[in-house]
């Protein structure tokens, strides 16, 4: 289960996160990044409050969103498991791949059971890339209307799982709009080609032991 993640404003070239021609939405990223002053990402629930970026297209191409970390059961933050989603499960039931967002990130943590070492994970920080998500829409009780994300999760490589048995699934550039297109509807096909592009990123992945 990834329960945490960076996002370092440090972050450099961005080519392998996105082919994106926007690149108000990169400057909207560091800049809340920078604002986010290296805390953690954490999921959203009654008591933090605190929204994430995503990358999705609503219709009118790719934007940058601040979202709800786990989904909303009337008003109030699921009973079950939500902030992330199996890719298993997207695979039998592709309907759900109906909203689909870019979760941008530098880095995640996991901990080893049951030493309970916390182990960080990235391509070499602080390179910037995108882990894929579901997103459906949600209001809080007494709030707005927002959008909320779970993030897909893979079986973790043969190497990795040692650590633990699940890793994001990472979105590369070049399968940026393919994921994020609204006019692509959710398939069996969609999950499959998805995991297919991320499999030179997750071979990239490297953990090491978190010393913060």
């Amino acid at each position: 289960m990834c329960a945490s993640y960076g996002l370092d404003p440090r972050f450099g070239d961005y080519a392998s996160f996105a082919r994106i021609n926007d690149r108000e939405i990169i400057e909207r990223l560091r800049s809340w990044s920078e604002q986010n002053a290296g805390e953690t990402l954490r999921p959203t629930g009654k008591n933090l409050r605190n929204l994430n970026p995503i990358i999705r297209d609503a219709g009118a191409g790719p934007a940058l969103e601040l979202a709800w970390w786990g989904y909303l059961v009337g008003g109030e933050p699921a009973k079950f498991p939500s902030i992330n989603t199996r890719s298993e499960r997207l695979q039998q039931k592709p309907g759900n791949l109906a909203g689909r967002a870019i979760v941008p990130a530098t880095s995640w943590l996991e901990m080893q059971k049951p030493s309970r070492t916390w182990y960080r994970y990235d391509l070499g920080a602080p390179e910037l890339f995108g882990m894929a998500a579901v997103t459906q829409r949600g209001i809080p009780t007494g709030g707005e209307p927002v959008t909320c994300y779970s993030i897909i999760m893979q079986p973790a490589r043969d190497d990795q799982a040692p650590i633990h048995d699940r890793m994001p699934l990472l979105i590369p550039a070049s399968f940026t709009q393919d994921w994020l297109a609204a006019d692509v509807p959710p398939s069996r096909e969609l999950m499959d080609a998805a995991l297919d592009a991320g499999r030179e990123m997750t071979a990239r992945v490297r953990a090491t032991v978190a010393t913060t």
